[in-house]
């Protein structure tokens, strides 16, 4: 039987981060974001054209794997550097070369029936990425504030922002059919595989500690409340969750 692969976020975090860079964060990347914006255009033409091929071949051709995987890895070397989880700025490339941030892809054969249905199947798993990203959004000034002054990204704060981020990416990779594997290990993995399993990066494997699982909570509360809520607190919630889908 095949060995489920579901795709992981490589992250090496810094010990610090330059104030000034944290300070600018956001007007740094208003080139990466010009950029992300026309690349988002492409990837859903070439989305649809890979549906269609996929649903043919049982498999995505090889040119719609390296334009896809590209852009993923691209687009979460961004999104790392946004959410102030790395200090290193991103490259204007396909390749993460000795930037921190990495992704792990393994596309391979799919399920045509799963292919015909996969903007269905992927519904639940979208509901649970749009709760946290809207907790995340809520909260991400304070983060920066946070980071402002003491220069570095606090564990629990790093850990349930890359456990986001490595959510979406899998949601991502499932909708592209870049994986077959059904989103899922949000809240990392158990303590175990820290012990007995091969250190690939602060990311890999995912060990959340006790405050991140409690701020990953935190974030869902927040989405659920920011999503069913009414009044001035959801539209704000709403405008700070647009403000992060702009990097998602």
């Amino acid at each position: 039987m095949a060995t489920e692969f579901l795709p992981e976020l490589d992250i090496t975090a810094p010990a610090r981060q330059r104030r000034w860079t944290v300070l600018l964060r956001w007007l740094l990347l208003v080139p990466q974001f010009i950029v992300m914006w026309a690349l988002g255009i492409a990837t859903a033409v070439v989305a649809v054209i890979s549906w269609f091929a996929a649903l043919f071949l049982g498999r995505l051709p090889d040119w719609s794997i390296a334009y896809l995987s590209g852009y993923l890895g691209y687009y979460h070397r961004v999104a790392a550097y946004a959410l102030l989880l790395v200090d290193t700025y991103p490259p204007f490339s396909w390749s993460s070369g000795d930037h921190p941030v990495s992704v792990r892809l393994a596309p391979g054969r799919l399920n045509r029936l799963a292919v015909l249905f996969r903007i269905v199947l992927v519904i639940p798993a979208a509901i649970v990425l749009d709760l946290i990203s809207t907790g995340l959004a809520t909260l991400v000034f304070f983060f920066w504030l946070i980071m402002l002054v003491i220069g570095r990204t606090p564990v629990p704060v790093f850990g349930a922002t890359a456990a986001t981020l490595r959510y979406t990416l899998r949601v991502q990779a499932y909708f592209l059919l870049l994986s077959s594997s059904y989103p899922k290990g949000l809240f990392g993995e158990p303590h175990q595989v820290n012990r007995a399993g091969a250190v690939g990066s602060d990311t890999r494997p995912l060990v959340l500690s006790s405050g991140g699982r409690v701020l990953l909570i935190v974030f869902i509360v927040l989405g659920v409340l920011g999503s069913f809520g009414g009044g001035d607190g959801a539209e704000q919630a709403n405008s700070g969750n647009n403000q992060v889908r702009s990097t998602y």
